[in-house]
């Protein structure tokens, strides 16, 4: 997961925690940070990336971008970008890059699980 915001990269972190649902999180404050860790990870890739739009150093755009044309197994990750923006222009911008899903972050600490038990748990073959 890759957030600028503390706070929200803390709720996500929760949110996850209280879920059942196994999974491993790791997360990076940048753009920056998150593709040094995906570069140094070539053998234990995550199965999703969540990523906010607007971050310093590389954007989730930029991140998106460079993940979907990188050779190798990262291109193939599932990207999921969460953002507080709902525009058509930056959801379609995210399609076109190659995001997997577009999910605008909830309001409420509940919805912001049941968003997050969906994705984790969704059948990404028959979305």
């Amino acid at each position: 997961m890759a957030d600028d915001d503390e706070d929200d990269r803390m709720l996500f972190a929760d949110a996850l925690q209280e879920l059942d649902v196994p999974i491993e999180l790791k997360q990076a404050p940048d753009g920056l940070r998150l593709l040094d860790m995906l570069y140094q990870a070539v053998l234990e890739l995550p199965e999703i990336i969540f990523l906010d739009i607007n971050m310093p150093g590389r954007s989730g755009f930029e991140c998106l971008k460079e993940i979907k044309n990188a050779e190798g197994g990262l291109s193939g990750v599932k990207v999921v970008m969460l953002s507080t923006s709902s525009t058509p222009e930056n959801i379609e911008f995210s399609y076109a890059l190659g995001a997997d899903l577009y999910a605008v972050k909830p309001s409420s600490f509940q919805s912001l699980k049941e968003l997050l038990y969906h994705i984790l748990t969704m059948d990404w073959d028959n979305k």
